[in-house]
């Protein structure tokens, strides 16, 4: 049985950006008023959950760490991640709960993924549609089904169609989408995460 490299993400790790956003003192009106340069601290802890997760489908992809392997990890960040988070700030709160939400359409598609649960041939605008339509009849099971093929197809190379996504109703499959579409941001934006090399454990902090 292949042997797990290193730890991909710890509690440590979450609990360090809880304690950087506490000291952030951040408050919403700052993000309107697009003094946000305290909000930036939100992307980078949903960028580092992400990078987290694509490190483990680039070596899910080369046969590294196992499938069933792969999946454990993204559970074992789930849990961390998705865990009940002690109240701060009625602000800081509420954007760690819009975090967590995000987050679960993240960790849905990596684990489609993975499983491989979805059709590469599918039309991802569709899916969008799909999702909505499902929030829309109470279905968030299905909608969350939706999105997380939505979200394996990205991780397949697909892009979320922009005119859709600018049209999205307020509501969950919006926020998971958020998710979805950040996992596009962090794969355009660097493909590090397909680095095999020692210091990758020493990076786990």
């Amino acid at each position: 049985m292949n042997q797990v490299p290193y730890e991909f993400y710890t509690q440590k790790r979450w609990e360090n950006w809880l304690g950087r956003v506490k000291e952030s003192g951040f408050q919403i009106k700052e993000m309107e008023d697009e003094a946000g340069q305290e909000s930036a601290i939100f992307v980078n802890m949903v960028d580092d959950v992400i990078l987290a997760c694509l490190k483990v489908t680039a070596r899910f992809e080369k046969g590294i760490v196992l499938r069933e392997q792969s999946l454990q990890i993204l559970r074992e960040i789930r849990d961390i991640v998705l865990s009940e988070v002690e109240p701060i700030s009625e602000d800081i709160d509420l954007m760690i709960d819009s975090i967590q939400t995000s987050l679960m359409g993240t960790l849905v598609a990596f684990e489609c993924y993975i499983t491989g649960d979805y059709e590469e041939g599918a039309n991802i605008e569709e899916l969008v549609k799909a999702a909505v339509e499902a929030e829309a009849l109470d279905n968030l099971e299905l909608a969350l089904d939706y999105t997380a093929q939505c979200g394996a197809l990205v991780l397949k190379g697909k892009t979320l169609p922009e005119k859709i996504m600018a049209e999205l109703p307020d509501g969950i499959v919006a926020e998971w989408l958020d998710g979805i579409d950040s996992i596009s941001a962090a794969m355009v934006g660097s493909d590090s995460y397909k680095e095999f090399d020692v210091e990758d454990e020493e990076d786990i902090t």
